[in-house]
Order: structure tokens, then C-alpha cells, then sequence
């Protein structure tokens, strides 16, 4: 049984930086029973910018002494993936639940590590999977539960971007294409978004294969991945990820092909709004989905009623070490 909170969540935010200013940090004070009372950066001067402007009652320069302050009660770990398994576990042995931006932790070693110390300390861990929230990739799943194009045969994901410029060493990209901080290149930022949607609507892939190149030679990690797996109902799926394209030939596409139709959407296209294209017969509808300001908010009202054992679990350690295993296989040379 786990140890839920009784009575409202307030939060500490270890990582207060450019994920937490709109996508998440301002979300823990507008859904119910939830607060922001604490935030952590290693620059402290960054750390009490960030308290200030956000009307967060403490800061701090060291996790340890966030994790460790008696009002707060649930701990939000969005520093770069190489350090998640570490605050994790500090919070859990703390006796306080967390929850972990993707990619959940650089490797699925590290993953089952957090697994276990959820289970040995009995504290709730959620992974920051939000999209499942979103309300485009809730028809999306819905569509498939309702067989709305058939029995589904074949999924392909294409995702190509432009090569990353050189980055300086101090520049707060600079983790994502350092494959002992993020745990492998762009591929580890961007890819749990898609193959944890994936996951969630089709299961844990039965047969994966996957390979990655270093095509661009910017930096010391792939920039071009392919993966084929097969889902559960003999599923195939195609997906190729190119981080070193031209601008003629950017794209951000998913498409799923069914006996008698197919659903495409993008994943990344637009931070405002997105379009969900279904195709039956020789009709196509069209569905436009926009985005909330704060994107993880719906997430996070879910995770503050799971930790207060109120809802299931929104995504558990478990669901994302499978999300994180296709990404290990794509990753594969």
C-alpha cells in the first residue's frame, strides 16, 4: 500500500529552469489542492529570480535542503535526465512522492532502480508522460478503443529536424546532445513523447529492432535513429528520427493505418494547436486541438489526486521503463 498525502500537495521543484516557466511551474498552484511552496537551482540568484516572479515562498541552491523542508511534501525533478535517479531516490527515502520530467532516467538500469525504491518505501512516482492528458492524443486513443478505422496494421513516425548548431559549452542545450546527461543525444529528449503515446494506446512492443547513426558528426551522439517494432495483434511500426535534415524536408508526423482508414496527427508541430486528420472511405475529417497555456496542467491535476489516492496512477516507473527500453533499442548500433 502506498503512502498517500492527507490533505493538500505542496510542492517543491527541484530545477527551476526553462521547462518549469510555463509548461509546468505555474500549473502546481492552479489546480485544486495543490500549491507551490518551494523551488531549487544551483545558482541561487536564478533560483530566487524564478521564486520572485512565480510568488513561490522559498528557494534554495541545494536539493538536499528542498527535499528536507517540512512543508513540502511532493517533489517535482525536472533537472537534465543524468541526475533523476539520484534525487528520486533522496525524495522517496525522504518519504515524499515524486514526480519525474522524461526522459524518466538515462538508462533502464536506473529506471529499475527507482522502481524498487518506490515499492521499498512505499511512495507514489509518476513520470511527466503529460501528453497522455492532451486532449488531441485522448481522441487519438479513443478512436483505436472504438475500432473507428478498423483493426489497426500499420503505425509510422517520421520525425526530421534540422542539424543542431555547434553549441558552447555553457548553453543550457548543451545537456541534450551529451550522452552521459541525457542518456543518448536528442533522440532520449524528444522520442519518450512519442513511443510513450504509442505505448499507451497499443501495449509493450513484442519485437523490437532497432539502429542509430552518427550521420552530421556535431556532437558525440546519433542524430539519425530508425526503429521497428511490432505491437500486440501483429502491429507493425516504422520509426525514423533524423536530427541532421534539410528545411526542404522537416516533418513531424504519425500515421495509423487500419483495415478500413487511417488516423495521422503530429506530435511536435505547433505549442498552440495541432490538427487530427481521419480518413474513412473518401472523406476526410478534420479536428483541431488547442493546447493549454500551461501544457502539464492536466497531467498535474492528475498526479495531485494520485498522490492523495484518489485516482490511479497517470504513469507509472513501470510504463515508462518500456517507452525508455524502445528508446534503448533505437539507440542500438
Amino acid at each position: 500500500m502506498m503512502n498517500f498525502i492527507k490533505g493538500p500537495v505542496n510542492w517543491g521543484i527541484i530545477g527551476c529552469g526553462d521547462v518549469c516557466e510555463v509548461k509546468s511551474g505555474p500549473a502546481f498552484s492552479k489546480v485544486p489542492d495543490s500549491s507551490l511552496v518551494a523551488v531549487m537551482r544551483r545558482d541561487a540568484k536564478k533560483a530566487k529570480d524564478f521564486a520572485y516572479r512565480h510568488n513561490v515562498p522559498k528557494f534554495y541552491s541545494d536539493a538536499t535542503q528542498l527535499i528536507n523542508d517540512p512543508d513540502v511534501n511532493a517533489i517535482y525533478i525536472a533537472t537534465p535526465p543524468e541526475s533523476h535517479e539520484r534525487y528520486a531516490l533522496e525524495a522517496m527515502k525522504a518519504g515524499k512522492p515524486v514526480y519525474i520530467e522524461k526522459p524518466v532516467t538515462v538508462s533502464s538500469t536506473a529506471c529499475r532502480n527507482m522502481i524498487a525504491a518506490s515499492n521499498t518505501y512505499k511512495m507514489p512516482a509518476t513520470v511527466a508522460h503529460y501528453r497522455r492528458r492532451l486532449a488531441i492524443f485522448e481522441r487519438v486513443k479513443s478512436l483505436i478503443d472504438k475500432n473507428a478505422i478498423g483493426p489497426v496494421r500499420l503505425v509510422t513516425l517520421n520525425l526530421f529536424q534540422l542539424p543542431k548548431p555547434a553549441l558552447q559549452p555553457d548553453s543550457v542545450e548543451n545537456w541534450r546532445i551529451d550522452p552521459a546527461v541525457s542518456g543518448g543525444g536528442i533522440l532520449f529528449d524528444l522520442a519518450p513523447h512519442q513511443l510513450d503515446i504509442l505505448y499507451w494506446i497499443f501495449g509493450a512492443p513484442q519485437v523490437m529492432k532497432g539502429l542509430s547513426i552518427n550521420q552530421g558528426r556535431a556532437y558525440n551522439a546519433p542524430d539519425v535513429s530508425a526503429l521497428s517494432a511490432v505491437f500486440q495483434d501483429n502491429i507493425l511500426f516504422q520509426g525514423l528520427w533524423s536530427f541532421n535534415s534539410p528545411v526542404q524536408a522537416l516533418t513531424d508526423s504519425c500515421k495509423i493505418v487500419g483495415d478500413t482508414g487511417t488516423i495521422a496527427f503530429p506530435f511536435f508541430s505547433s505549442s498552440v494547436e495541432s490538427k487530427l486528420r481521419v480518413n474513412r472511405g473518401n472523406k476526410e475529417d478534420v479536428e483541431e486541438f488547442i493546447f493549454p497555456r500551461h501544457v502539464q496542467q492536466p497531467m498535474i491535476d492528475h498526479v495531485v489526486s494520485y498522490f492523495q489516492g484518489k485516482r490511479e496512477n497517470p504513469c507509472s516507473l513501470d510504463e515508462s521503463l518500456v517507452s525508455l527500453l524502445m528508446i534503448e533499442e533505437a539507440y542500438a548500433s
